[in-house]
């Protein structure tokens, strides 16, 4: 009888394909729970704002417009509709408009000061989308 010590080079090679298939299958499940963790982080991110501009809006009876943006959050809009009750301090903490878990800035509408729209672009950064490029809306989260 012949004893075995080793493997056979067919052997490794079968066994570092199916840890290759396996890697493959859990990296795929890691991204995915990955992104879908940014996607959570931008909607938490989009109710915190959807907070501020209620703030703003109690003590200035109306949202900031498009051309004030959310930087109007941040320090007193000079131009537009003044804000006589301004917070001294500005509504978020930090002085700075959070970027959005891409990197990306969130846009903001509003024309009337009464209806706005904050949106993230989703991961590739542009209008529109699937999946994870889907972008990310307050209307798709209620006020």
């Amino acid at each position: 009888m012949r004893n075995n010590y080793g493997m056979s080079l067919i052997e490794i090679l079968i066994a570092l394909a199916l840890l290759a298939l396996a890697g493959t299958f859990i990296t795929g499940q890691v991204m995915d729970s990955y992104e879908e963790g940014r996607v959570k982080s931008a909607k938490i991110q989009i109710q915190n704002l959807q907070q501020r501009l209620m703030e703003f809006r109690r003590h200035c009876g109306f949202f900031p417009y498009t051309e004030q943006g959310l930087d109007a959050l941040v320090e007193k809009p000079t131009a537009g509709r003044e804000c006589k009750n301004y917070a001294p301090n500005g509504y978020i903490a930090g002085g700075k408009v959070p970027l959005d878990p891409w990197d990306y800035e969130f846009e903001y509408e509003c024309s009337d000061g009464k209806k706005y729209i904050i949106k993230s672009l989703g991961s590739d950064g542009a209008e529109g989308g699937e999946g994870w490029d889907k972008d990310i809306t307050s209307d798709d989260l209620g006020k």
